[in-house]
């Protein structure tokens, strides 16, 4: 295999850490090989996107709800960040949780979460562009957001100023949130 699929605390989620073959003249390694990842994951990534940010940018927590919700692939390609994933199933043992994994530019790793997971980042370096897969499109009408620093989830982010869009600011808090607050 080509890549060490290791299970995270949250319930369905993955740090993926491809094979990298080293020596004098620099390192080769497969970024994705579709049939390991689609027996592991049991899905099927439709599109890719990138995202580049700036140093101390909070990009999250972002989520589609059903039937247009997606499993996200992340890796951050250029610079570092701070991935962070939040359990949205009401029926997981980890509901309500989150996870915070460093990714970066030197390891390659990626971090899968299944299609009831929010996400965001935080970018530690001056600039990072992160790519991700999904495994269904963007749909306006199912996109939902929680805010960074809800106060249920008490997310470490570690920074004081951080830089947020102003849509991302505007984002409920769980207790808020139309798709969590029947669950609570």
């Amino acid at each position: 295999m080509s890549f060490e699929f290791i299970p995270q605390k949250l319930q369905g989620s993955y740090l993926i850490k491809p094979k990298i073959l080293k020596d004098n003249r620099g390192h080769f390694l497969e970024s994705y090989k579709q049939e390991e990842f689609k027996n592991i994951l049991k899905t099927d990534f439709i599109q890719e996107n990138i995202s580049l940010s700036v140093k101390n940018t909070i990009r999250g927590l972002h989520f589609q709800t059903q039937p247009k919700a997606q499993s996200k692939l992340v890796r951050c390609s250029k610079g570092s960040i701070i991935d962070v994933l939040v359990d949205l199933n009401p029926h997981s043992k980890t509901f309500l949780q989150y996870d915070m994994i460093k990714l970066d530019d030197e390891s390659y790793n990626f971090v899968f979460l299944p299609s009831n997971f929010a996400h965001g980042f935080l970018v530690l370096s001056d600039v990072a562009e992160v790519i991700y897969k999904v495994d269904n499109l963007y749909s306006k009408d199912n996109e939902e957001s929680i805010i960074y620093n809800d106060a249920t989830l008490n997310i470490p982010w570690n920074i004081t100023n951080p830089i947020i869009s102003e849509k991302d600011l505007k984002a409920p808090t769980i207790k808020e949130s139309k798709y969590l607050k029947q669950y609570l």
